[in-house]
């Protein structure tokens, strides 16, 4: 990612893949929440990033979208 004052690199999430349709939405939808509510560029990749790799976990796309308790669960127990 870059932004105006920053550059870095966001690791993927480790989890079991079972469909990828849905992972850019997912990721772009709370990206733009994070940045709304004030987080840095970094914490908000990150927490895209949270999102796109808990929606990749099951099958669909609205049916694979993460709640905010299972983004906040990732986001704060694992950093990649």
């Amino acid at each position: 990612w870059i932004s105006r004052n920053a550059s870095g690199y966001q690791p993927a999430y480790e989890v079991e893949v079972v469909d990828t349709i849905s992972a850019g939405d997912a990721f772009s939808g709370a990206l733009a929440v994070a940045l709304s509510e004030g987080r840095s560029m970094e914490e908000a990749v990150r927490y895209g990033a949270a999102a796109g790799a808990l929606a990749v976990t099951k099958r669909g796309v609205q049916t694979a979208m993460p709640t905010r308790a299972e983004i906040d669960g990732l986001f704060n127990r694992d950093v990649p």
